[in-house]
């Protein structure tokens, strides 16, 4: 008799794996498919990481390393912080991790109680209140609009706070909708947050692609928070799995026990692949491409606009439009089912990233070639003349 916890229950899938399971039948089939689904860069890991990884798997010495990874590469990401943002992070505090879920498990693993409840802003990355309860804690979506970027302010927090809440999760740049926060009000969350005796998490796992602005680190205001980051959408190492996490000294050897059970070490490749990203030559290529996704944001964003799509705020970060398709459709998710099967166009409906109006949006990522995205736009626009 099969006999699955009760948690599982409130687990719903990755509705975008849905969208690509699709994509890839009608491909398989014959079909054209231009993915716009798929948080995921489509250049290939830049070449120097390469190198270092296969120089280091032809030693043939591929062990585990130690939990919290490679002290070589904790300091290079020390670097990295001081050379980019002109803050100083101790080694000691970065953890390397199995991408940036790896990340936010063993922040949550030791952060939530059961009944502990989390605070997130909706619409949001959905992994994120899946995590929370899984580790037995509550999360509590917390809407946001173009009123304020999508992002949420102290007075959301003190709308929601409750008794039982354990902190706020936040993300600058924001999946799916690509905003950012700004340091000040990074630093107004964490007042509010730790005026409540809560925990401020900080995904900042698209930084470094920003279009028109600096990227910044909450870590240059604040000691007191998590950040989370990763190897994957910046530095192009999707597959790779490989992320870091920068915590409160306190919290460091808590982390360590839980990363010892839950992984062993993060890859021993993948690190090693890693201690070339911030080499010159890489920074060069992981630059260029970053102006590549900003010519790519600039010709789409005007296409769809012209078509019908309203977008109450522009993206100044990652690789998404979050679109308003209200006056084209009644559910975003009929309209992603019939642009895939009619115009080969793969998009991800708002059903994804929470309850917060998901029938009103579609996220559309740009992580393909400018003249696909031109294409792409003009496929959905024959499409729409049609409804």
């Amino acid at each position: 008799m099969t006999r699955i916890a009760r948690r599982m229950a409130d687990i719903q899938p990755f509705h975008v794996m849905e969208i690509l399971k699709r994509a890839h039948e009608l491909a398989a089939a014959g079909r054209d498919i231009i993915h716009l689904e798929v948080g995921e860069p489509d250049f290939p890991t830049p070449q120097p990481m390469v190198d270092a990884a296969r120089r280091f798997l032809e030693g043939g010495h591929v062990h585990y390393t130690p939990a919290l990874g490679l002290t070589a590469l904790r300091e290079a990401i020390s670097r990295f912080y001081h050379d980019r943002f002109g803050t100083d992070v101790a080694p000691e505090r970065i953890i390397v991790t199995p991408g940036a879920s790896g990340g936010l498990m063993l922040a949550l693993g030791v952060l939530t109680d059961p009944g502990d409840e989390w605070l997130l802003p909706d619409p949001g990355y959905p992994s994120n209140r899946h995590l929370v309860r899984s580790f037995e804690g509550r999360p509590v979506p917390l809407p946001v609009d173009a009123t304020t970027r999508f992002q949420p302010t102290p007075a959301h927090l003190a709308q929601a706070w409750t008794p039982r809440t354990r902190g706020l999760m936040v993300a600058s740049p924001a999946n799916p909708t690509g905003t950012l926060l700004e340091l000040d009000e990074i630093e107004a969350l964490q007042q509010a947050v730790t005026a409540r005796g809560g925990v401020l998490i900080v995904d900042e796992i698209y930084q470094g692609l920003c279009y028109g602005v600096e990227a910044r680190t909450a870590l240059s205001r604040l000691d007191d928070v998590f950040v989370v980051n990763s190897f994957s959408k910046y530095f192009g190492m999707t597959g790779w799995r490989l992320g870091w996490m920068v915590v409160p000294e306190a919290y460091v050897r808590d982390i360590e026990k839980l990363a010892q059970h839950f992984f062993i070490s993060p890859s021993t490749p993948a690190q090693h692949a890693a201690l070339a990203a911030f080499q010159p030559t890489t920074l060069e290529i992981l630059e260029a491409r970053r102006h590549a996704f900003a010519e790519r944001r600039n010709a789409l964003l005007p296409a769809l606009r012209n078509i019908g799509f309203r977008f109450a705020t522009e993206p100044q970060g990652a690789f998404y439009l979050y679109a308003d398709i209200s006056d084209l459709a009644d559910s975003s998710e009929a309209l992603a089912r019939r642009l895939i099967e009619e115009a080969g166009v793969a998009t991800t409906p708002g059903l994804d990233f929470g309850d917060n109006a998901p029938e009103k949006h579609l996220r559309i990522a740009y992580t393909t070639d400018e003249g696909r995205l031109v294409e792409a736009a003009e496929r959905i626009a024959r499409v729409l003349k049609h409804l």
